[in-house]
């Protein structure tokens, strides 16, 4: 990111050196990858981010962390993976233990079962088919 790459192609599930794609490894990557976006959001330099405020209200030897201003902002200010658990060992026992792959492989499957094919209007449709049918008989092994 710090080199100014606005691409990256091989960002997510990738395996084995390309040559296989995993999806808890996309799921994994992907949520890792958000982690540049929430970068190149640069940080906060405003009155707020900076908590300048907050600091000096607590004092010496005091802590923050029930102050207003922590409150307001714990939830947003810092990026957090969506596939990490942070709770508890006992808590994410209880939760059924799962570990990073098994939190992988069930958002990869809600996120399949959720998915709504965008519309395409019908002549762009048969256009597209027609184009593959047509390049598909051209090749010498076609099986058309």
């Amino acid at each position: 990111m710090q080199a100014g790459v606005n691409f990256n192609l091989h960002t997510a599930g990738w395996l084995e050196g390309g040559l296989a794609i995993g999806y808890e490894k996309f799921m994994l990557d992907e949520d890792q990858a958000s982690m540049a976006g929430a970068y190149l959001a640069g940080v906060d330099v405003t009155d707020n981010g900076y908590a300048l405020d907050a600091m000096l209200q607590g004092g010496p030897g005091q802590h923050f962390l029930g102050s207003p201003h922590t409150l307001a902002n714990f939830e947003t200010a810092f990026w957090r993976s969506e596939l990490s658990n942070n709770d508890s060992f006992e808590q994410w026992q209880l939760d059924g233990g799962l570990d990073a792959a098994q939190r992988a492989n069930r958002r990869w499957k809600a996120r399949l079962a959720a998915y709504e094919m965008p519309p395409l209007d019908e002549g762009v449709h048969e256009a597209l088919v027609a184009w593959m049918d047509q390049r598909k008989a051209s090749f010498p092994d076609s099986d058309v």
